[in-house]
């Protein structure tokens, strides 16, 4: 049996990791090198960096012997990576192959596409041809809007004209090689999973489906891993303000002889 993995995510905004609420609400949390620091500590499986600035200015506010202050987004990524003892994924405003190249080439395991698949697919496809599906994260954001799921683009900003069936065959078509699944409606509310639609979109995909938005407690981290064929399960803002929750979380989890490496 395939382990399950928990993984934490984490918004970098102009420079700064970001709490994020519903993709409206941003407060600044704190340096971006600092909080990989703390997660090598943790040994967890797996980190995500997502870049939500919208202006594209980067300014981490800092410059002394300990941490390089920052002022773009490649900065970032390469100090990043020099710190990050375990795989790193990547993404946020991902426009082009240059960009896709860059990333994996200076550090990042994996890429997180968005946007892009939808406006250019043939970026998305030629990617996956170079670097091979694994390197290829499908980042799907969305909604419940009257008992049906709508996916967004665009910070949430852009809906999209496809059902969860015609999604589903649309990613299978691209050949990603994994599904992050966000609730936008859940990003950092504290109100649990969304248990029916990640359901409904991990039982529609042959790829692993990683799901995003509403833990609080290790209990939601159980409730989501009971969903048959789940592949991992992803937090933000519950990782950020208490101490040592991923490995006391990973403690509680595996009591339960539920399956997580």
């Amino acid at each position: 049996m395939v382990k399950l993995r928990l993984i934490p995510v984490l918004y970098i905004k102009n420079g700064l990791i970001v709490r994020s609420e519903r993709f409206q609400e941003h407060k600044i949390i704190g340096n971006l090198i600092n909080e990989v620091r703390r997660y090598n500590q943790w040994d967890i499986d797996e980190l995500v960096y997502i870049d939500i600035s919208r202006e594209r200015v980067y300014d981490s506010r800092r410059d002394d012997h300990k941490i390089k202050r920052i002022s773009s987004i490649d900065e970032a990524l390469n100090l990043i990576a020099k710190e990050c003892f375990m795989p790193l994924t990547f993404g946020g405003g991902i426009r082009d192959l240059p960009t896709i190249k860059k990333y994996l080439k200076n550090g990042a395991d994996k890429v997180v596409l968005n946007k892009i698949l939808h406006s250019n697919k043939a970026i998305a496809k030629q990617a996956i041809e170079l670097f091979g599906a694994q390197a290829i994260v499908a980042s799907l954001d969305y909604r419940v809007i009257r008992g049906e799921i709508v996916f967004f683009v665009d910070n949430g900003t852009q809906a999209l004209p496809y059902s969860v069936e015609e999604m589903a065959d649309f990613i299978h078509d691209l050949g990603c090689g994994e599904v992050l699944f966000t609730s936008i409606d859940n990003d950092g509310m504290g109100g649990g999973y969304d248990i029916k639609s990640i359901s409904k979109m991990v039982s529609l995909l042959k790829i692993p489906v990683v799901a995003c938005g509403g833990a609080i407690s290790a209990f939601d981290f159980m409730e989501a891993a009971k969903v048959p064929g789940i592949s991992g399960i992803a937090a933000g803002n519950m990782f950020h303000f208490t101490e040592n929750i991923y490995p006391r979380s990973k403690a509680k989890l595996k009591s339960k002889q539920l399956h997580f490496r």
